[in-house]
């Protein structure tokens, strides 16, 4: 069975217009994002998924560069873009990965799909109980179940974000929570404002500059350099509701 890793990529953003073609020391916060990835080894291929619309042939042109499969379909509906995308990938199994996450760790994909396939849910992710940095996300999920809440998902925030069909109904899917031992819960290492992005950089200019080092490199860069969490620790998440 094919488990395939989907990061979504778009240019547009209301926070911070352009985020994903950012550099990071020497390359751009989407080229992170599929590098990080690809190193995942429980993954037969990784693709990106983005619009349709012409400011993202930036990342049409980049994912060429990259030698990585490129999806184009709505850019408003997500959950739409998702379950085509996996459709043109003969996916079995799909791992959702956002490219406002320059951090990834791979070993932490691996943990999850492995929990996934060992348990076998409709959906698994390391949000659903927090224990992990924000900007560490990894949700994995059956064709079968994604294709059930394209079909079924009506308001606009469930077809912005995807999943979150899946888990606002356990009555209908089963779900996996994989979950870390120590709570890390209160990092901040996703990309969504302008604070976030000077946060990530000067992670990159730390470890980097390539991107093999995890997160638990971060978490003792932190340790060494206490400061370095407090540059975007005013940032809030926006909530499900605000798109």
């Amino acid at each position: 069975m094919s488990t395939v890793g989907i990061i979504q990529a778009r240019m547009g953003s209301t926070r911070l217009p352009g985020k994903v073609m950012k550099d990071l020391n020497g390359a751009t916060m989407l080229e992170r994002v599929v590098n990080r990835t690809r190193r995942a080894t429980m993954l037969t291929r990784v693709i990106v998924a983005t619009s349709t619309e012409a400011a993202d042939q930036a990342v049409v042109d980049l994912c060429k560069e990259l030698g990585v499969p490129c999806f184009r379909g709505s850019e408003s509906d997500v959950l739409d873009r998702y379950f085509q995308a996996a459709q043109s990938a003969s996916a079995d199994n799909i791992v959702r990965i956002t490219s406002d996450c320059p951090l990834i760790d791979p070993s932490v994909i691996d943990k999850t799909v492995h929990e996934f396939q060992k348990h076998k849910p409709d959906y698994a992710s390391n949000t659903l109980l927090r224990r992990y940095p924000r900007g560490l996300d990894t949700e994995v999920f059956t064709l079968t179940g994604l294709e059930r809440s394209w079909r079924e998902a009506k308001d606009d925030y469930q077809r912005i974000h995807v999943t979150p069909y899946f888990y606002q109904h356990p009555e209908i899917f089963q779900l996996l929570p994989v979950t870390g031992e120590q709570d890390f819960s209160m990092h901040r290492w996703t990309v969504d404002a302008p604070e976030d992005l000077q946060f990530v950089r000067e992670i990159y200019l730390r470890l980097g500059p390539g991107d093999e080092f995890g997160w638990m490199d971060v978490l003792g860069l932190l340790e060494r350099e206490p400061a370095l969490a407090k540059i975007n620790q005013s940032i809030s998440q926006k909530a499900l509701h605000q798109g």
